[in-house]
């Protein structure tokens, strides 16, 4: 384990990363950029302010301060191949290529590989048009844009009328990209399962389950971060975890 870690990115799965970093004896300082407040000054954890939007910077900021590994927390970073230039710079990063990320940031790019790979998934199309992607007949539809900063831009929509809504406001704020993904809606209940892995071995975590919408009893809008609790009822926790 490296002396000095960084940690990039802003939230809660960063701030966590970073309080179970500091306990380790092999760390001796966790950097966290931007960070937030709750990894603001804390013991061996603190903010620094290098603009990770920049890779060059951040690579000559990890060569100055003697970084021994990095781990990149952030989709939309991680889709832009920052752990792909820190490597060819020669820095130790723990994270996905831009390609991998994909899987995260790429909705239609993650479907298509499930199909490929014959792994189960609900009915989907990609759409670049509006009137096309409102002429879907799935019965119930969730409606996701695609693009890296879209990750929480996620409609559950209770109408085809709804749907159309949904498809027009994403295709109108390119900010979401230029493509909607349209999916049949499954129902029951959504776990979800990580894993690390070094491209070799593969470490689980246990299961959990995110609160995904606003309200009580799963009304209002989707979210991205509601937070999440574990271990679940749903899945009989193994001996071992």
């Amino acid at each position: 384990m490296a002396d000095r870690v960084l940690v990039i990115g802003s939230g809660g799965r960063e701030h966590a990363l970073a309080w179970k970093l500091a306990q380790s004896p092999h760390v001796k300082q966790v950097f966290v950029a931007p960070g937030n407040a709750g990894t603001a000054d804390n013991g061996k954890i603190s903010n620094s302010a290098v603009l990770v939007s920049n890779h060059t910077i951040v690579t000559q900021f990890c060569k100055d301060h003697n970084i021994g590994l990095v781990l990149v927390g952030q989709e939309a970073l991680l889709a832009a191949g920052i752990v792909d230039d820190l490597r060819a710079a020669g820095v130790r990063c723990f994270g996905p290529s831009a390609k991998a990320a994909q899987l995260e940031s790429n909705t239609s790019f993650a479907k298509a590989f499930l199909d490929r790979h014959g792994i189960p998934t609900a009915r989907w199309k990609a759409f670049t048009n509006a009137q096309e992607a409102c002429s879907t007949d799935f019965p119930a539809r969730v409606v996701r844009a695609r693009g890296p900063a879209a990750r929480k831009e996620v409609t559950i929509a209770a109408s085809k009328e709804e749907a159309c809504r949904a498809v027009q406001e994403i295709m109108q704020d390119r900010t979401f990209g230029d493509m909607v993904v349209i999916e049949e809606l499954l129902q029951g209940e959504e776990l979800s399962c990580l894993c690390f892995t070094d491209g070799v071995t593969v470490a689980s975590m246990p299961p959990a389950q995110a609160h995904k919408r606003l309200l009580d009893g799963d009304q209002g809008p989707n979210t991205g971060g509601m937070g999440a609790y574990c271990p679940v009822p749903q899945v009989q926790q193994p001996s071992h975890l």
